[in-house]
């Protein structure tokens, strides 16, 4: 622990600084602000928000958004491995080969990874920083509602339409359904793999949405299964290195590790997208933490705690790789990089059977992922609720309870029905656009595809983070912050969305980019269409439909019977 308290004493700064020093961690004032000097007992959350209240975002307290939950159950080892289990996925164990097919070189791959790694360090005390000034559920919605507050209900609909729309776990759903073929020896035809990879997001919505303890202790044991299947193959890795395997020749690729490297930057910025997808999710925390106890201590230990292990075990689980396989093969192997390298290693036989186990790191990370995001997607539709499309309902959890107008309104989908232990409207608004992307293309263009989609609105998303934490420096100096990112840090975020929003439409060297036949701009188009379509409804929702029948959206607080604090808007007609 005091290794990971000086990692954050290092490039982030604690609740001691000037901004600070008149929050108090012991009571509060008559007004409701902490009073004391002292900071030898650590802030509680509440107060925090007591001290922030003139930044909270939405339109719910923090005692209304934190209501209606199972309470705060998951600690610091439950966090980390919420973190390791979302980043350890099918990222490390399938990106390698497209990775290293765009920009041609294993040096040049490898240096990517470091990167990526670098920039998910930034991000992470970009978020450690908001997460500690809000401490609830939510994540980059809470923090786009808490800066952007005008134009009202914008920031909130359009983060909500990338969410729900672009929140789906197709990608890691095909990549177990390809790799349990391999291990059934079966050949891996559409119609099979979409019909594996539907089961799997049912099994995992059912696991989640009826029986969450029994969802919970198989997320927390894929997590640590999947850490143990990479340092499986890091072990593999230095024993292939050391020449005890039948690989012949094992440091070939490390020689000239950078020939052939690509000149365009576009591929580079394609490459970067799917080394950030394989780090994504050392912000989980962050959606949950109204699930989490004393969130802002766990969130500062949990954070860097799991982002780090993962970053040590990927950089030499690609020298394992490249160590095993030459580089071509690497390229043709694609998003099954693991299996080939165990049929390296150990031969066709054992390639089946252990392949089962890169499968089963799959479903662990369907599993982290739908958990935390069926959870935003309640909150959300709590927030911005209206009767616009059936009287007294709207859409997933930290979503739902914002309101946001969705069929069947809020109330539903910000609900935990029908359990009252766990969001089941919110886990089927995240199974609804995994099985639409799992049926609609063809697995072997999707996956590449898929990651360049989800990956191009993230930078925009995260471009608009990065700038509210600038402006709030700039216009609440004073509010407490428990901990503060070094501001160079989040420049270096900054510069990277910027560069990574700007240079896939730079046409690539290939002219195809590498989901041929579709354009190579096809995905920066469709990401940004989705998050303008995000505009134009809530000017549709806020604006033109209120000025064409001369109405005004007026919002009211309703409590659900399990507990839960809803946004309900009502039309009140104007004279």
């Amino acid at each position: 622990m005091a290794g990971i308290r000086g990692i954050l004493r290092r490039f982030g700064r604690n609740s001691s600084t000037s901004d600070n020093a008149s929050i108090s961690s012991s009571k509060l004032g008559k007004n409701g602000a902490p009073v004391s000097e002292s900071f030898a007992i650590p802030v509680l959350e509440e107060q925090i928000a007591v001290a922030n209240a003139t930044l909270n975002p939405g339109e719910l307290s923090f005692d209304e958004d934190t209501a209606g939950s199972r309470g705060r159950h998951l600690g610091v080892f439950s966090c980390t491995l919420l973190i390791v289990g979302r980043i350890i996925g099918t990222g490390i164990f399938s990106t390698p080969s497209s990775i290293l097919t765009s920009v041609n070189s294993i040096g040049a791959s490898l240096m990517l990874w470091v990167l990526g790694l670098v920039l998910s360090f930034c991000g992470l005390f970009v978020w450690l920083e908001y997460g500690t000034m809000f401490p609830r559920s939510g994540g980059e919605k809470v923090y786009l509602e808490a800066v952007y507050k005008k134009p009202k209900y914008l920031a909130t609909i359009f983060y909500a339409t990338q969410a729900i729309l672009l929140g789906f776990s197709s990608s890691n759903c095909i990549v177990f359904a390809q790799n349990i073929l391999v291990v059934a020896g079966h050949e891996a035809d559409r119609w099979t793999t979409r019909g594996i990879a539907l089961g799997v997001i049912f099994f995992v919505t059912i696991a989640h949405g009826f029986t969450p303890r029994i969802g919970l202790f198989l997320t927390n044991a894929l997590s640590v299964f999947k850490i143990f299947i990479l340092v499986f193959v890091i072990v593999t890795g230095w024993v292939v290195l050391g020449g005890h395997t039948s690989i012949k020749d094992p440091h070939a690729n490390f020689r000239n590790a950078f020939a052939g490297s690509s000149q365009s930057s576009s591929d580079y910025a394609t490459a970067i997208f799917k080394v950030l997808y394989a780090y994504d999710g050392w912000a989980n925390i962050n959606y949950v933490l109204n699930d989490v106890k004393n969130p802002m201590r766990t969130l500062k230990i949990a954070g860097p705690l799991g982002l780090g292990i993962c970053a040590v075990l990927y950089l030499l689980a690609n020298i394992a790789y490249f160590a095993a396989a030459t580089k071509e093969e690497i390229m043709e192997s694609g998003v099954t990089v693991a299996s080939l390298f165990f049929k390296k290693v150990f031969g066709s036989e054992a390639q089946r059977a252990l392949t089962v186990f890169v499968a089963l790191s799959a479903l662990g990370n369907v599993m982290t992922v739908t958990f935390a995001l069926s959870r935003l997607n309640q909150g959300l539709s709590s927030s911005l609720y209206r009767r616009l499309f059936i009287p007294e309902k709207s859409s997933s959890t930290e979503l739902a309870k914002e309101g946001i107008p969705l069929p069947f309104g809020n109330k539903f989908w910000a609900s935990n029905w029908p359990t009252g232990k766990s969001p089941v409207p919110g886990l089927i608004m995240h199974l609804i656009p995994t099985v639409i992307v799992i049926i609609a293309p063809p697995p072997n263009v999707a996956y590449p595809f898929i990651l360049d989609l989800q990956g191009y609105p993230a930078q925009i998303i995260n471009l608009l983070v990065v700038l509210g934490l600038f402006w709030l420096r700039y216009k609440k100096p004073n509010a407490h912050r428990p901990f503060k990112v070094w501001w160079p840090f989040a420049g270096f975020f900054l510069a990277a969305a910027v560069f990574l929003i700007v240079d896939p439409f730079l046409r690539p060297a290939n002219g195809v980019g590498d989901t041929p036949p579709l354009p190579y701009y096809l995905y920066c188009i469709i990401g940004i269409s989705i998050l303008i379509a995000g505009i134009v409804y809530w000017a549709a929702w806020s604006v033109v439909l209120p000025h064409m029948f001369r109405y005004e959206l007026v919002p009211e607080k309703e409590t659900l019977s399990d507990g839960t604090v809803v946004i309900v808007f009502q039309n009140k007609k104007l004279r």
